[in-house]
């Protein structure tokens, strides 16, 4: 497979300094990631690390029940699959592609022994790893105390913030998936955001008419992420 990319659109690998982007550049493998494409489930071994490009990668909590929940997204400025190197070999969550596109792929041993040289590979992972927890902690405590339309609002401006352009491909079905509400609440916070002149949604297709107007209407949940990643990775590319 031929892909139209550049490995260090990866914020991850664009920090690499070139001793160590020469050693790790003939060990990445191009990937198309399509729409619902799931990377990983739970409980299952990791045999690969993904550095997304142009893709968006949601990873989910799964109940028994099926129901699942978001508890963190992955664009371009990070690395799916980090309990390799944190000392696990498998985690409770799936992975899943929220917005198509393309990344590269990275075989499990060849990230352990990158990362255990201890040099600035493993300092890039676990500052981007920091980051990633605080997106996962602020993201439980909006679901708890913040309303639907915020959460929506947090939802779209962390996809818009991994996206080239302004608009997402996506379903209320699944935007309900990744909110962990029923999908009614989904259309009805849609609509609002819509009625408001935020949003364009049209058959699984939400354009972003209004930045400004969504940051303002969300919660100070996006914000602390932002920059949080700010503080630790620098700024999204």
């Amino acid at each position: 497979m031929t892909i139209d990319d550049n490995p260090r659109r990866n914020g991850l690998l664009a920090g690499l300094p070139e001793a160590e982007w020469l050693r790790l550049r003939p060990h990445l493998e191009p990937v198309e990631m399509p729409l619902g494409k799931v990377l990983y489930e739970p409980d299952c071994a990791l045999s690969h690390v993904y550095f997304p490009t142009t893709a968006i990668v949601s990873l989910l909590y799964v109940m028994e029940d099926g129901a699942s929940a978001e508890i963190a997204v992955v664009g371009w400025e990070g690395i799916v699959g980090i309990a390799l190197f944190m000392g696990g070999e498998t985690t409770p969550s799936r992975a899943v592609v929220q917005s198509a596109g393309y990344g590269y792929r990275l075989k499990a041993q060849a990230l352990k022994d990158e990362f255990n040289r201890a040099g600035p590979m493993m300092h890039l992972l676990l500052r981007y790893t920091q980051a990633l927890i605080t997106q996962m902690g602020q993201t439980a405590v909006c679901n708890r105390h913040h309303s639907l339309d915020q959460q929506l609002c947090r939802w779209l401006l962390l996809s818009l913030d991994r996206l080239a352009g302004d608009e997402l491909v996506m379903t209320q079905e699944l935007i309900a998936n990744m909110l962990g509400v029923r999908r009614e609440g989904v259309t009805e916070a849609a609509l609002k955001l819509q009625k408001a002149g935020l949003i364009r949604y049209v058959r699984g297709h939400i354009t972003i008419l209004d930045r400004f107007g969504l940051e303002q209407r969300t919660c100070e949940c996006y914000e602390v992420v932002k920059k949080e990643y700010q503080r630790l990775s620098g700024p999204l590319p």
